[in-house]
């Protein structure tokens, strides 16, 4: 439970990265906001924070101007890291490093959507449970094979507060208040924010398959969870078939019927999106994420890769790259524009002091 270090409200910082998610800061904030209308208390306070003072985008294009930088942040109770797309860029090592003297005080830490990326760089999340949006998940096994990753919506172990992002922040929040403010007015937040119930962290980030293709078949989604299981070392249809308890034939008739493809295709698709995953949040060498999503060569897995998704995985990651630095690259025109329009304006100004023209 988030405590307040002095008799005030509890102050709450939110580090802002590039790229971050306004769905999930929001679903983080503004519960804290009608913590305090309902109660007619000021229970919390809360400042934006960024590496600097300078404008950070929100991956909608919103930009925000933060109250503080890193370097002059108030002293503050829990801190926690909002981010989203391309973390593995923004992982700027003075942030990393403020992060990591923070996590050797008494203060509370978080991270939402991509935020425990920042978290595990900084060495935060030893020792604990974490979780973390589910698409940047293998990603993070796969750098940091030390730590606990859950699959869970959230987790809350001994002063560090994860959550996987999206609306999930909303729920992870709402069960800090009902601790430390009580039921009733959890309760009334969720009834203010038309949210039928607050979720328990064990509620899955994904919709199970059985949701989208019906309870009645069991044997399917069983099948499709031993392929997710299975990505490095691939099972053959074979081994599928009897593993589930059915024939080659029925299993594929019921890939065909509910899926819209054979197995061996969904199984190849699967493989693909992670090794898309790495390949965009990793830095993992191509020969070993082809290694570890089950391709036989390099080679192999380029050529896949292209059929998929149209262009090899070395575009692929440089493409990516490239979009980054051209959006860096455009924030720093913008900037230098900006002091640029600034400068001229305050030499063409006339000065107070001189006198009226004769």
């Amino acid at each position: 439970m988030i405590k307040s270090k002095s008799s005030g409200p509890i102050k709450i910082g939110f580090l802002l990265v590039p790229e971050f998610s306004m769905l999930a800061f929001s679903s983080l904030l503004e519960p804290l906001r009608m913590a305090n209308q309902l109660s007619g208390e000021h229970h919390y306070e809360w400042f934006t924070i960024g590496s600097s003072r300078d404008t950070v985008d929100a991956s909608n294009g919103i930009a925000f101007t933060p109250d503080f930088s890193i370097h002059n942040a108030p002293q503050l109770d829990a801190l926690f890291v909002c981010s989203g797309n391309l973390i593995q860029h923004h992982a700027d090592s003075e942030t990393v490093s403020w992060l990591r003297s923070l996590s050797k005080r008494d203060m509370t830490l978080g991270g939402v959507c991509t935020g425990s990326y920042l978290l595990a760089k900084a060495d935060a999340l030893d020792g604990r449970r974490c979780t973390i949006h589910w698409e940047n998940m293998a990603a993070a096994r796969e750098e940091f094979p030390h730590l606990v990753i859950s699959p869970e919506l959230f987790e809350i172990d001994e002063g560090r507060y994860t959550s996987a992002g999206g609306i999930a922040p909303l729920d992870m929040i709402l069960h800090e208040i009902r601790d430390n403010l009580g039921a009733d007015l959890a309760s009334a937040i969720t009834e203010q924010f038309m949210c039928d119930r607050i979720r328990d962290k064990h509620d899955r980030q994904r919709v199970p398959l059985t949701q989208r293709i019906g309870t009645n078949q069991p044997k399917l989604a069983e099948a499709v969870s031993l392929m997710e299981a299975n990505i490095e070392e691939p099972m053959t249809l074979d081994e599928l078939s009897h593993h589930v308890g059915l024939s080659r034939r029925q299993l594929e008739r019921l890939y065909q019927r509910y899926l819209q493809c054979v197995p061996t295709r969904y199984y190849l698709e699967l493989r693909l999106e992670r090794a898309r995953q790495l390949l965009l949040q990793t830095s993992m060498p191509i020969v070993d994420i082809a290694l570890a999503c089950g391709f036989i060569s390099a080679p192999h897995f380029s050529k896949c890769y292209r059929d998929t998704f149209g262009l090899p995985p070395r575009d692929e990651r440089r493409r990516a790259a490239g979009q980054v630095e051209a959006s860096k690259a455009a924030k720093k025109d913008k900037k230098t524009s900006n002091l640029r329009r600034t400068t001229v304006c305050s030499a063409s100004a006339p000065s107070a002091a001189a006198p009226p023209p004769a």
